[in-house]
């Protein structure tokens, strides 16, 4: 027998042998070989669309803190602004509440003034009229220390005077 050309028996053990492997195959390795791929494509698929899921979730995550970041910001101008606004009224308030008492104090200085000027005009006024009334003494007892003087006052007051 020749090894290079097979005889129809090696041919057909070889077949047999080479079948009754695939059968063996079949029945304990093949299963399991296919089970374990299909499996690993279903958790790749798996995997796949919680990835999928999770980008998802992200972007969602992500419109959640854009929307609060700018709800933030609108939320920190709104302050800012009521702040400035009641910093501004603050001022405001305390401008015219100093103009209402430097006018107070105007007026009351001004009041003041006031009495203090018609206080010396009458007491100017009083001294005028005790100095007058010193000149007049003093004239009257110079006219009327002389009688002569007398008699003609009198009689120049007479002349002056009507009678009704």
């Amino acid at each position: 027998m020749d090894l290079v050309t097979p005889g129809f028996g090696l041919v057909f053990w070889t077949g047999l042998t080479f079948l009754f492997l695939l059968l063996i195959l079949r029945k304990f390795a093949w299963k399991p070989i296919l089970g374990a791929v299909s499996d690993r494509e279903d958790g790749i698929k798996k995997a796949l669309a919680s990835a999928e899921d999770a980008r998802k979730e992200m972007q969602n995550l992500q419109a959640d803190n854009e929307r609060i970041l700018k709800e933030a910001r609108a939320e920190r101008e709104g302050m800012l602004k009521e702040a400035r606004e009641i910093k501004n009224k603050m001022i405001d308030d305390a401008k015219e509440e100093a103009k209402e008492e430097a006018s107070k104090i105007v007026a009351q200085a001004q009041a003041s003034i006031e009495t203090e000027k018609k206080a010396a005009i009458a007491e100017l006024k009083s001294q005028v009229a005790n100095l007058s009334i010193e000149i007049a003494e003093k004239v009257v007892r110079d006219e009327l220390s002389n009688k002569d003087k007398q008699v003609k006052l009198v009689e120049s007051m007479l002349g002056e005077a009507t009678l009704n």
